[in-house]
């Protein structure tokens, strides 16, 4: 990830084609390690791309990756929604509990302060 946003960044800045001494620079002086390796892949892979096509390529990847938010409401509708023919019953929210803060005075310890 770090090769990545040192990527990112050279492009935001106006590097169109950032080199591998670009990203180890970059990544120098944030004080994180430059790995070569990862550098040299990343480099292979996006060499001759525009990086606006990338973002657009990977934001349609990412669309199709379930976040787990309705797993949990479809979860909840298909296990409450048969037999009795009547309607699902309707998620419901967890109650919070209120806890009242109690101030701590002296005579819990068994001391005053100024005593």
């Amino acid at each position: 990830m770090k090769v990545i946003a040192a990527y990112l960044l050279a492009a935001l800045g106006g590097n169109g084609s950032p080199c591998a001494d670009d990203l180890k620079s970059i990544l120098g002086s944030v004080g994180a390690e430059a790995d070569d390796d990862g550098i040299e892949l990343l480099l292979s892979e996006v060499k001759g791309k525009d990086i606006t096509e990338l973002i657009a390529s990977g934001r349609e990847k990412l669309a199709s990756v379930p976040s787990g938010g309705g797993v949990a409401v479809a979860a909840v509708a298909a296990s409450g929604g048969g037999g009795g023919g009547g309607a699902a019953p309707a998620a419901t929210e967890p109650k919070e509990e209120k806890v009242e803060e109690k101030e701590e005075s002296d005579e819990d310890m068994g001391f005053s302060l100024f005593d």
